[in-house]
């Protein structure tokens, strides 16, 4: 069978959809390697939400494309979100492309890895596609680590998102589904999951499911073998307090919150077709914060909107000096030709439009500066995430509310006890503080999330040792705001 090698790029999401692809591919009994050296076929798995996505999504494809020239690789795919806004163009402008699928057609990787295969494209049409806890996956993220998709596409009418057209309505996997892969994946030595969805906060809306997402932290935080489950991507307005009770009573759950705002002034939001203001968002970190006073909250914003005055700024950086977020991602308004404000008058000036990123940015540099050195001289648990080969530091690791690639880091200095291993989870004594990360001292003793027997009282448990991952591909990532 032929050697494939996958490139992965964009959000966890589509991570997802590559991992399913990888296993589709292994069941099948094609070799994967994640060297595109020693690939027969190369599949590029794309991302095309904002300009600078679809130009890294185009470079790479070129790249892989020389392997093809060099003769090394025989067959080159790309799939994903490009393919779904821009399959004829590359179809047209790109021969080096010898088959394409679309987001709804991971299950044709298999035809499109085939040497033999004759034709580019399927050239039938594919209905909604949802994986489920049955179909094969590889994953690519470190052994004790995994992303869940739980639901696939997006109803929300936002002016600036493209997601809808490439994703479809939004649909929910079923929640049975969703538990037993979550059971699966602890039972291979999964420790942290994170859900992940265009709005996990719609989970269930469509099959009938009243809190949907509060149901199922609730049953996935039975799994004994998990010690950490997050979710990210909510909706402003579906952080219930059924969700925020949810976190606060689910010792396993993280205690964070990813809420992408984009923006606090009303004028800005109902252009773009959000609605909703920053005194009525203020709201929403206060209840969190009531509820679960050490939540951490992390928001995106966008800048650069069309219409986006000098007042309109200043609501922005009035509003996030109130809110204190922890965490905090500031975009450029990407123009996109298929996108409800791609018309809109008033385009701000690109130039303009990174002033006040930067500006934003500085401003919450100070904020997480101060949250940083809050935590010096507490005693927290520490995921181990490997050594640190680009530091002095010795190890890196994440707290509980630092999100898989998206956050800050741990650097550990120092320990007691046995010499920390990747995957473990360990209590440490924060020493040091910078604008964004943090150093520790680890201790010479375990943490695993307490879990509630039948009487519902918590327990301890001894932490089990994560083995070695089975599988790797590369994969490329980079920040997108959503929603």
């Amino acid at each position: 069978m032929p050697k494939v090698g996958m490139v992965s790029l964009g959000c966890p999401k589509n991570l997802v959809d590559s991992e399913v692809m990888l296993g589709l591919l292994a069941r099948q009994g094609y070799e994967l390697t994640p060297r595109a050296e020693d690939a027969d076929v190369l599949v590029v798995n794309t991302c095309s939400f904002i300009e600078p996505a679809k130009q890294e999504s185009i470079n790479t494809i070129l790249d892989m494309a020389e392997h093809k020239k060099s003769g090394t690789a025989k067959k080159l795919v790309v799939a994903g979100c490009l393919v779904e806004r821009y399959r004829q163009q590359i179809l047209n402008e790109i021969p080096e492309v010898d088959y394409v699928i679309g987001t709804n057609e991971l299950e044709r990787v298999l035809e499109a890895c085939q040497l033999d295969g004759v034709g580019r494209e399927s050239g039938q049409s594919a209905e909604p596609y949802l994986y489920h806890e049955f179909t094969p996956r590889i994953l690519s993220t470190p052994s004790y680590s995994a992303y869940i998709k739980i639901a696939e596409g997006c109803d929300h009418p936002c002016s600036f998102c493209v997601i809808p057209q490439m994703r479809g309505k939004f649909r929910s996997r079923r929640f049975e589904s969703v538990v037993r892969e979550a059971e699966q994946m602890a039972a291979q030595g999964v420790r942290e999951i994170t859900l992940v969805g265009q709005d996990t906060t719609s989970y269930g809306e469509d099959l009938g499911i009243r809190d949907g997402l509060p149901l199922l932290l609730r049953e996935i935080g039975k799994i004994p073998e998990l010690v950490w489950i997050r979710f990210l991507y909510c909706y402003p307005n579906r952080v219930t307090e059924a969700l925020i009770e949810a976190v606060a009573e689910t010792p396993k759950v993280a205690k964070y919150f990813d809420i992408p705002l984009q923006h606090s002034s009303a004028p800005v939001l109902k252009a773009m077709r959000r609605g909703s203001s920053g005194k009525h968002f203020l709201k929403m970190p206060e209840k969190i914060r009531a509820a679960i006073p050490d939540a951490a909250l992390r928001t995106s914003l966008i800048v650069g909107f069309p219409g986006e005055t000098e007042e309109d700024f200043q609501d922005l950086l009035d509003f996030i000096t109130q809110a204190e977020f922890d965490h905090l991602g500031v975009f450029l308004y990407s123009n996109e030709e298929t996108c409800g404000s791609y018309s809109h008058p008033n385009q701000v000036p690109a130039s303009l439009a990174k002033r006040r990123q930067k500006k934003l940015m500085a401003v919450q540099r100070k904020i997480s500066r101060r949250k940083m050195r809050a935590k010096v001289g507490k005693r927290l648990p520490v995921l181990v995430e490997g050594t640190s080969e680009e530091t002095d530091w010795l190890f890196r690791g994440r707290l509980e509310t630092q999100a898989p690639g998206i956050d800050g880091q741990v650097y550990i200095n120092d320990f007691a006890g046995p010499e920390p291993r990747t995957g473990q989870f360990r209590w440490a004594t924060i020493t040091e503080s910078a604008d964004y990360d943090l150093v520790a001292r680890l201790e010479d003793s375990y943490f695993a999330a307490p879990e509630h027997t039948e009487a519902g009282s918590a327990v301890r448990r001894d932490l089990v040792q994560i083995q070695p991952p089975v599988a790797r591909v590369s994969t490329r990532g980079h920040a997108v705001p959503h929603l």
